[in-house]
């Protein structure tokens, strides 16, 4: 006799974070829709941004956006999976055609934590000192405040950057305490930064579900779990990054609050040395549009000669 088709199949890297994530995503579906957590599968699908992780080549340098979601994107459209578990940040801002985002949970804190064995804060870093980071946001508002420190490329999953940290791979690193608390592991930080001052990246702290967008039953589904606020929120930060990903590769850093009735976006831009630095800032009521002023704003400033100068260096 034929087993009864599961309610759910989702798909999910295979990281420790990854996978901790989709299980919060497996909870909250089941008891949103009455159903065993055993009736919702969780398949493991490796991506093109994990399996060069062991290279520690920079993102920027093979793809970037898209590396950690287009082969679960690719599983949801032939069928072999109903929902796709991202980090939002990840998530291309032009979305695969056949493929919807219907649902954002709740976001974790936003900020950046900085991570160190030996001092308590950047400031406390000795000259020269090696920072860890493959980021070039991180990269670049590091060097806005340490000029003198010393880059070196730092790729892996949560658990093997912090190995990275103890083996003495780099004096000190960032990484987003939002994964660190799903982790458990918060008490790694060593300092939390500003996140006026260190903006986080477009959609950092948010989870994600992607859906074929056919699919009016997963679609429905899945759609019970977003948080409307989050949504509004991430949907500013994404069409920012829409704007700029159509000009630049350049470090991009996102921060919105919402008072209730109005949202608040900035935005910032760097040069990859992070000596040149843009902002901009709006309010406003409907995501989209003010994600498009405000990345439109940063493009009219920074104008697209130094744009065309860091995009070619990359």
């Amino acid at each position: 006799m034929q087993s009864p088709a599961p309610f759910a199949r989702i798909g999910t890297r295979g990281s420790p974070l990854a996978l901790t994530q989709a299980r919060m995503v497996r909870t909250l579906l089941a008891d949103a829709h009455g159903v065993a957590e055993d009736d919702i599968v969780i398949e493991v699908i490796s991506t093109g941004g994990d399996r060069t992780q062991a290279s520690n080549q920079p993102l920027t340098e093979i793809g970037g956006k898209g590396l950690f979601t287009k082969e679960i994107d690719e599983a949801l459209l032939q069928g072999r999976i109903d929902i796709g578990v991202h980090s939002t940040k990840d998530v291309a801002t032009r979305l695969t055609p056949g493929i919807a985002l219907p649902a954002i949970l709740e976001r974790e804190d936003v900020r950046d934590a900085f991570i160190s064995v030996t001092v308590a804060g950047l400031d406390n870093l000795p000259e020269g000192a090696r920072f860890g980071t493959s980021s070039i946001r991180r990269a670049a508002q590091v060097l806005r405040q340490r000029p003198d420190l010393r880059i070196v490329p730092f790729r892996g999953n949560v658990h093997t950057r912090l190995q990275k940290l103890m083996d003495g791979v780099a004096d000190a690193t960032l990484l987003a305490i939002a994964g660190l608390n799903r982790l458990e592991e918060g008490h790694r930080a060593t300092a939390l930064l500003d996140p006026e001052l260190f903006m986080p990246a477009p959609a950092q702290g948010a989870i994600g579900l992607a859906v074929r967008s056919d699919d009016r039953a997963m679609m429905d589904a899945v759609s019970v779990l977003d948080h409307p606020i989050t949504h509004y929120m991430v949907d500013a930060e994404r069409a920012m990054l829409a704007v700029l990903d159509g000009s630049c590769r350049t470090p991009v850093g996102t921060l919105t609050r919402f008072d209730g009735s109005t949202l608040t976006l900035k935005g910032q831009i760097l040069s990859l040395d992070g000596q040149t630095a843009f902002d901009s800032a709006a309010s406003g009521a409907d995501p989209l549009a003010l994600g498009r002023k405000v990345g439109e704003d940063l493009i009219r400033q920074a104008g697209t000669e130094w744009l065309a100068q860091w995009a070619a260096i990359q």
